[in-house]
């Protein structure tokens, strides 16, 4: 289904039979109910023929293949043999994740932080003007930030855009979770301690 070496998935095309797509090329992505392990994600994404299309992609490809970890095979044209490189990529992205380095990231408005993720924690994707809105349920805080990023940002793990754009607003669904937690806040000491200290 993922192609490591390419960077493409391979999804059916009613047109076409079939279809190479990458990350950013998927618009939507919605997690199945009911299969849990691994979990399953209807995607839509644009296909080459002009169309948007439904698919499904597992949890392993949808996060992990990307990282080579189930890697396919190469012709090593200095050995003239065909070897796997699911060990290679695999250790090279271990090596880099030890470093402090994550495959991919978003800036979380709500908590005004950079955060790692996992193409899992991705909704909606907006291509517009060479750029590509990313819609994300941050995994820590569990509200939605809006990223404006590359499309390699999303496509090529371990590529973070020097710039990202964040859209500053506070989205519906996050907004009983903040007036909750203002609530909590108000109640406490703490508030009381910060106050004194404004005095």
């Amino acid at each position: 289904m993922y192609d490591p070496l390419t960077s493409r998935y391979t999804f059916s095309c009613p047109h076409r039979g079939e279809a190479q797509v990458a990350l950013s090329d998927f618009r939507t992505l919605e997690r199945l109910d009911g299969a849990a392990h691994p979990a399953v994600y209807r995607v839509r994404f644009a296909c080459s023929c002009g169309g948007e299309h439904d698919g499904l992609v597992g949890h392993d490809d949808l996060d992990w293949a990307p990282l080579g970890l189930e890697g396919g095979v190469f012709l090593n044209l200095m050995t003239s043999r065909v070897e796997p490189v699911a060990d290679e990529l695999g250790g090279l992205a271990a090596l880099r994740i030890r470093a402090g380095e994550w495959p991919w990231s978003f800036f979380c408005y709500p908590e005004e932080r950079p955060r790692p993720v996992f193409p899992s924690a991705f909704f909606l994707l907006a291509p517009g003007e060479g750029r590509l809105g990313v819609a994300v349920h941050c995994p820590a805080c569990e509200r939605t930030s809006v990223n404006l990023v590359t499309p390699e940002h999303v496509d090529v793990p371990f590529h973070n855009d020097r710039e990202i754009g964040v859209v500053e607003h506070v989205f519906s669904g996050d907004v009983q979770a903040a007036v909750e937690e203002f609530r909590a806040e108000l109640s406490s000491s703490a508030f009381d301690a910060r106050r004194l200290d404004l005095s």
